[in-house]
C-alpha cells in the first residue's frame, strides 16, 4: 500500500520558522552578551599589567639599592598612560632581611601587590 502525500505536509509552517528564528536570536543574543564580557575582562587587564610591572620595578630597585636608598624614592611613578602610586612598607625579619611589601595603585584602577625580601642597606659591589 502506497502512502499519498498531500500538500499540507510538504514544507514548513509559519509557527515553525517563527520558533526556529526565536531559538537562534536567543543563541546569539548569549553569545553576544558573552563576548561583551570577554572584553570588558580583557580591558581591565592592561591597567593591572601595568600595575603589577610598576610593582615589579620598584622590588628590583629595592634590591639593588637596599630599604634605605629604596625610601628616598618617588611616590608616583608613570607606566603607559597611567601615574601609579607606589607604597613601600617593610618588616624586619629574624634573617636580618627586610620583608617589603610593595604595592602599585591608581585611581579607579586595579593596582598589584608585591612581597620581596631585601638587604637594609645597599650591597656591596664586587669587582
Amino acid at each position: 500500500m502506497r502512502l499519498r502525500r498531500t500538500d499540507h505536509d510538504t514544507g514548513l509552517s509559519l509557527i515553525e520558522v517563527v520558533i526556529a528564528v526565536l531559538i537562534l536570536s536567543i543563541g546569539v543574543a548569549a553569545g553576544f552578551r558573552g563576548l561583551g564580557q570577554a572584553s570588558r575582562v580583557i580591558g581591565e587587564e592592561s591597567p593591572r599589567l601595568m600595575a603589577r610591572h610598576a610593582a615589579l620595578n620598584r622590588a628590583e630597585e629595592l634590591r639593588l639599592l637596599g630599604m634605605a636608598a629604596g625610601s628616598a624614592l618617588p611616590d608616583v611613578v608613570a607606566m603607559g598612560p597611567w601615574d601609579w602610586r607606589i607604597e613601600v612598607t617593610g618588616t624586619a625579619t629574624a634573617g636580618g632581611f627586610v620583608e617589603a611589601t610593595v604595592t602599585a595603585s591608581a585611581d579607579g584602577l586595579p593596582g598589584a601587590s608585591v612581597v620581596t625580601y631585601v638587604l637594609p642597606e645597599a650591597p656591596e659591589a664586587t669587582q
